[in-house]
C-alpha cells in the first residue's frame, strides 16, 4: 500500500474512466459533513470485491480529486452502504478502502448488514479485524440509517440514506465531462493564443510590399479563426453553467449542492481566465497589427519613393542637360520651348513627390515606428523639388537673357545688312545729278536716325550685363556685330563724302551698263529681303506655279558698294585679281560647305526624322546643279589658276574665254531657282536646317547661300568691268571686252531663260522651238485681209501690250501678267496669244511715220503684225536677229 500510495499520481478524467464510473460503486454525491468534509459513498455492490484494484484506484482517486483543495484538506468521510450484505464484503471494502484510498480520511461509517447473523459477525470482526485495516481514523458501525443522520445531516445524504439530498449519477457524469472538456478547450485555445503570440513575436517584417500585404492577410486570417475559438469557447462555458444551475432556474427552493457550487465557481473562474486570455492577446494583436499595417504603409511608402525618386532624377538629368544658352534668337526660342516642355512634364512627378511627402510627415504625426526612415526620405523628396524649381527658373533667366541678348544683336545685324542693302542700292547713274545725289543723302541721312533704336550699347555696360551667358562663341558673335556696325558707320561716312561732292559738282549722269536693251528701267528696287553680300538683285515673284525672276545688275555687294562709286577707291588690276583670288576661294569653300553640310545631310539616317514632309526627295530642287558648279569651280576655275594671272593680267580674260562653254551651268541653276526659293517658302524654317546651320556654325541661313553662285556671275562681270577700266588701250583689251561679253551674254541668257519659264497656255513644248534669241515687251497692232477684201482692225485705237519670245523656229506673242501674292512682290506671267513659224514670215523693216516700228507679215500679208519698240536701237536689234534666222533658213534650203 505504502509503495503504492508513494507512486505518481496522474491526473485522471472521467472520460478516461467513463465505464468505471457508470458501474457506480463508488459516488460523490456532494453532500458534506458538519465540518465541511466531503462524503464519498460506496453504495451496495455486489461484485463489489471483483473490482479490479486498477478500476477501484482509478475512481477512488479521481473522486478525491474532485472537491477543492481546502474541502479535501479536511478530511473526506466515507459511507460504506453494506446492509443488504455480508461481513466478508464489509471486511473485503475496509480491506480495499484502507490499502487503496488516495485522500485525506476523517471518519468511516459503515451500515453493517441488517440480518441478524450476519450483524452479530460484523460486530465480532470489526473488534477482532479492526488493527488489521490499518486505518488511523475511526470506523463507526451503524445500525441503521437512522443511526446516520446523528452524525450527518439529511440534507447532505442522498435518498438512498434516508436523506433529501437530489442526486442523478447520469447527470453527475454528464456535467464532470462537460467541465473537463471545457477545461480542456480554454487550456487548448490559450495554449493556441500564445502560440500565436510567440510565432507573432519572432516574424521579421517583410521588406516587400507584396509579402508585407501577404503576411497581415495570413496574420489576420489566423487571428479571426483564433478569435472564433474564443467565441465559441464562452459560449460552451456559458452554456455550460446554465446546465449546472439549472435546478435553482427551475424551483425557487432548490438549492445547489457544495459540489454543484463548485462546479459553478469552476466553471466561472474558467471563463474568466478565458476573458483575461481574450483581453490580453487582443491587446497583444492591436499593437502587432497596428505595427503590421505601419509596415505595409512603409513599404508603400519605400516603394513610391523610389519610384518618385528614379523620375525626379530622370528629371533633374533631363535638365542638367540643358546646358546649352543657343547661339540665335531661333535657338533659344527652340531651348524654350523644350524647357517649357520639359516643366510640363514634370508637374507630375513633382506633384506626386510633394503628396508623398506629405504622406510621409502624416505617418510621422501618427508615431510611425519607422520615423528615422521616413523622415529623410521626405527631406530628399522636398529638397530635389526645390532644386528642380529654382533650377528651373535659373534656366529660364538665363534662356530670358540669351533671348534678349541675340534679339539686341540680331537688330544690330539687320540695321547693318539694310543698311549696306541701301548703300548698294543707290545706283551710281541715278546720283550723278545733283537731284539724285541729294535724294540719296536724304536716305541715308534718314536711315542714320534709325540707328539709336537698333545699335548696341557700348561694349563694357553689354559684357556687363550679359556677363552670366557671354560663352567664347557668343563673345566673338557679338565683338563681330560691334566691328560690322563701325565698318559700316564708316561706309556711310564716306558715301555721304562722295555724294556731297557729287553733289557740290553737278556732274552728268553716266549712263548704266545693261545686260540686254529691253530691260526696263523704271523697274522699282525690290523691298530688302536679303542678307548682306547680295550681289545681283533677284525678285522671284509667284503666280501659281510660274516664278519669273528678273535680274539686273545695277546692285552691288557690300564688298563693292564702295569700291565702285567714283573718287572713293582707285584700285589697279593687281589689286582686282587678288579680290578675284580671294572671294574665289571663298566661294568654293562656301559651296562646299552648303553641299557637305545641308546637302548631304539629307541622306543622313540620324537626321532623317527632322526633315520635313514636304522636303522629302526634293534635294536636287532645292539645291538644282550646285554641286556641278562646286566641281566647275573646284577643279577648273579655282583660284591656283586665277594666281597664274597676277603677273600677267590679260590671261584673265583667256581664262574666262576658254571656259565660256562651262559657264553656261549658271543658266541651269537660275532657271531651277525660282522652284527652289518656293520650296525654302515653305519649309526653310525647319529644325533640319537649323541643326544644319549651327553644325556649320553659319551666321546666314541656307537661302543666302544658295544666292551665291547668282551673286558670283555678276561679280564676274563687276571685276571685269574694273579690269577694263584699268587696261584702257592695253594689249589685252580686245580679249577682255570679249570675255566681258561672255559673261554679258550668260546673264542675258540667263535672264532670258528665266522669262521664257514664266510662259503660260502654250499647248506645245518650247524647248523644240529652237534657242531663245530675244524676249522683250512691245506695243502691237494687228492688220488682217481676207480673199481680196482688205479688212483693217479699226476698232483698236490703241496698240496692245505684247511680249515677244523669238525663237530659232517660232516667234510667240504673250500678254504680260503681273498680281500681288501673300505678301511677296509682283510676281509676272506670259499668257499664250499668237505664234507665227518663222518659216514663213517676212518682215518690212520700215513702216512710214514712226522710226521705232518695223512690220513682220505672215502668208503673203495676210496678216500683218505693226510692232512698235521703245527705242531705235532696241528695233534695230531685233530686225538684226530676225535677219538672222531666215538668212539661215533660206541658206539652208538652198
Amino acid at each position: 500500500t505504502d509503495e503504492i500510495m508513494q507512486q505518481e499520481i496522474r491526473p485522471l478524467v472521467a472520460v478516461d474512466i467513463i465505464e468505471q464510473l457508470h458501474r457506480q460503486f463508488a459516488i460523490l454525491s456532494g453532500g458534506r459533513g458538519k465540518d465541511g468534509a466531503p462524503i464519498i459513498t460506496f453504495p451496495e455492490f455486489a461484485g463489489f470485491s471483483d473490482i479490479p484494484d486498477e478500476d477501484f484506484l482509478n475512481v477512488v482517486t479521481y473522486l478525491t480529486s474532485i472537491p477543492s483543495l481546502e474541502a479535501a484538506s479536511i478530511g473526506f468521510i466515507i459511507i460504506i452502504d453494506r446492509r443488504r450484505d455480508k461481513w466478508s464484503a464489509v471486511k473485503a471494502s475496509l480491506t480495499r478502502i484502507a490499502g487503496a484510498f488516495p485522500g485525506n480520511l476523517q471518519l468511516v461509517f459503515v451500515l453493517r448488514p441488517s440480518r441478524f447473523i450476519q450483524r452479530t459477525i460484523a460486530d465480532i470482526g470489526i473488534k477482532l479485524y479492526r488493527d488489521d485495516f490499518k486505518m488511523k481514523v475511526p470506523i463507526i458501525m451503524l445500525n441503521s440509517v437512522s443511526d446516520l443522520h446523528g452524525y450527518i445531516d439529511k440534507s447532505q445524504l442522498t435518498r438512498e440514506l434516508g436523506g433529501t439530498l437530489e442526486y442523478g449519477h447520469s447527470q453527475w457524469i454528464h456535467h464532470r465531462t462537460a467541465i473537463e472538456n471545457f477545461a480542456m478547450t480554454v487550456k487548448t485555445t490559450a495554449q493556441m493564443l500564445q502560440t500565436f503570440g510567440t510565432d507573432l513575436a519572432e516574424t521579421e517584417l517583410p521588406n516587400d510590399v507584396q509579402c508585407t500585404e501577404e503576411l497581415l492577410s495570413a496574420h489576420t486570417d489566423h487571428h479571426s479563426k483564433l478569435k472564433d475559438e474564443l467565441k465559441l469557447a464562452v459560449k460552451q462555458g456559458a452554456t455550460l453553467l446554465t446546465c449546472i444551475r439549472e435546478p435553482v432556474t427551475r424551483s425557487a427552493n432548490s438549492k445547489l449542492s457544495p459540489d454543484e457550487l463548485e462546479n459553478v465557481a469552476t466553471v466561472e473562474r474558467l471563463l474568466a481566465q478565458l476573458d483575461e486570455t481574450e483581453k490580453a492577446f487582443d491587446q497583444f494583436w492591436t499593437k502587432h497589427h497596428l505595427k503590421l499595417e505601419q509596415c505595409l504603409q512603409l513599404r508603400h511608402f519605400e516603394h513610391d519613393f523610389r519610384e518618385v525618386k528614379l523620375a525626379l532624377d530622370n528629371l533633374m538629368e533631363g535638365q542638367a542637360g540643358f546646358a546649352d544658352v543657343g547661339d540665335s534668337v531661333t535657338r533659344v526660342e527652340h531651348l524654350l520651348r523644350e524647357q517649357k516642355q520639359l516643366e510640363e512634364k514634370g508637374q507630375e512627378p513633382l506633384e506626386k513627390a510633394q503628396s508623398l511627402a506629405l504622406h510621409g510627415e502624416q505617418l510621422i504625426q501618427n508615431n510611425h515606428y519607422a520615423v528615422d526612415s521616413i523622415r529623410p526620405k521626405c527631406v530628399e523628396l522636398r529638397r530635389i523639388c526645390a532644386d528642380f524649381t529654382n533650377e528651373t527658373k535659373k534656366k529660364y533667366d538665363i534662356l530670358g537673357k540669351s533671348l534678349e541678348l541675340h534679339k539686341q544683336l540680331d537688330k544690330a545685324s539687320q540695321w547693318c545688312e539694310a543698311g549696306i542693302y541701301l548703300l548698294a542700292s543707290q545706283a551710281v547713274d541715278k546720283c550723278q545729278s545733283q537731284e539724285g545725289a541729294e535724294t540719296a543723302l536724304v536716305e541715308i541721312e534718314k536711315f542714320l536716325v534709325t540707328a539709336k533704336e537698333h545699335q548696341l550699347s557700348n561694349p563694357k555696360e553689354f559684357y556687363n550685363q550679359f556677363d552670366m551667358i557671354l560663352t567664347p562663341e557668343i563673345k566673338a558673335n557679338a565683338q563681330r556685330i560691334l566691328q560690322k556696325l563701325e565698318d559700316v558707320q564708316e561706309m556711310f561716312d564716306k558715301r555721304q563724302v562722295s555724294l556731297k561732292k557729287l553733289a557740290a559738282k553737278q556732274t552728268r549722269p553716266v549712263q548704266p551698263v545693261a545686260p540686254h536693251p529691253e530691260s526696263s528701267p523704271k523697274r522699282a528696287s525690290p523691298k530688302i529681303t536679303r542678307p548682306a553680300g547680295v550681289v545681283l538683285q533677284t525678285c522671284y515673284r509667284n503666280q501659281g506655279a510660274n516664278q519669273v525672276p528678273t535680274l539686273s545688275t545695277g546692285i552691288l555687294d557690300s564688298t563693292d558698294s564702295l569700291s565702285l562709286w567714283p573718287g572713293e577707291v582707285s584700285r589697279s588690276s593687281v589689286h582686282i585679281i587678288n579680290e578675284l583670288i580671294e572671294t574665289e576661294r571663298v566661294y568654293v569653300e562656301e559651296l562646299q560647305s552648303i553641299i557637305e553640310g545641308y546637302a548631304s545631310e539629307m541622306d543622313n539616317p540620324n537626321l532623317v526624322h527632322l526633315i520635313p514632309s514636304s522636303l522629302q526627295n526634293k534635294k536636287e530642287i532645292l539645291f538644282g546643279n550646285l554641286p556641278e558648279i562646286y566641281e566647275f569651280h573646284n577643279r577648273h576655275v579655282g583660284a591656283a589658276e586665277i594666281e597664274n594671272c597676277i603677273e600677267n593680267p590679260e590671261l584673265l580674260a583667256r581664262c574666262f574665254l576658254k571656259r565660256k562653254e562651262d559657264l553656261q551651268i549658271y543658266e541651269k541653276y537660275c532657271q531651277n531657282k525660282p522652284r527652289s526659293e518656293a520650296l525654302w517658302r515653305q519649309c526653310g524654317d525647319s529644325i533640319f536646317f537649323q541643326e544644319c546651320q549651327r553644325k556649320l556654325d553659319h551666321k546666314l541661313s541656307l537661302d543666302a547661300y544658295l544666292l551665291k553662285p547668282v551673286q558670283r556671275i555678276t561679280k564676274y562681270q563687276l571685276l571685269l568691268k574694273e579690269m577694263l577700266k584699268c587696261s584702257k588701250n592695253s594689249e589685252g583689251t580686245a580679249e577682255l571686252e570679249e570675255a566681258l561679253a561672255t559673261v554679258l551674254d550668260i546673264i542675258k541668257s540667263v535672264n532670258d531663260s528665266m522669262h521664257q519659264i514664266a510662259i503660260t497656255g502654250y499647248e506645245g513644248d518650247v524647248s523644240e522651238l529652237g534657242k531663245l534669241l530675244m524676249q522683250g515687251s512691245f506695243n502691237v497692232w494687228t492688220d488682217h485681209k481676207k480673199g481680196h477684201n482688205k479688212v483693217k482692225d479699226l476698232a483698236r485705237f490703241k496698240p496692245m501690250q505684247r511680249h515677244l519670245f523669238l525663237y530659232t523656229k517660232m516667234l510667240l506673242f504673250c500678254k504680260k501678267r503681273e498680281e500681288n501674292t501673300d505678301g511677296h512682290e509682283k510676281t509676272a506671267s506670259y499668257s499664250f496669244k499668237n505664234s507665227l513659224k518663222m518659216s514663213t514670215v517676212g518682215i518690212t523693216e520700215n513702216v512710214k511715220g514712226d522710226n521705232k516700228k518695223f512690220e513682220i507679215w505672215y502668208n503673203g500679208r495676210e496678216e500683218v503684225y505693226i510692232i512698235q519698240a521703245s527705242s531705235v536701237e532696241l528695233k534695230n536689234t531685233w530686225i538684226s536677229e530676225i535677219r538672222k534666222v531666215l538668212t539661215g533658213q533660206l541658206e539652208a534650203c538652198r
